[in-house]
């Protein structure tokens, strides 16, 4: 039985795996996604660790 790291790594050398990184890689390549991101990493860093 492969591994969970083997599993991921077979589908993202895959057509579709492929696929998805390209479109995954033009997504962050926009500013307005970039700002969405940089946003959300601010909240969770200024949050703390609290549970």
């Amino acid at each position: 039985m492969a591994t969970i790291t083997q599993r991921i790594q077979a589908f993202l050398t895959s057509p579709r795996g492929r696929q998805l990184t390209e479109q995954g890689r033009r997504q962050l390549a926009k500013p307005e996604n970039q700002q969405k991101l940089r946003g959300l990493l601010a909240r969770f860093q200024g949050r703390g660790h609290r549970r």
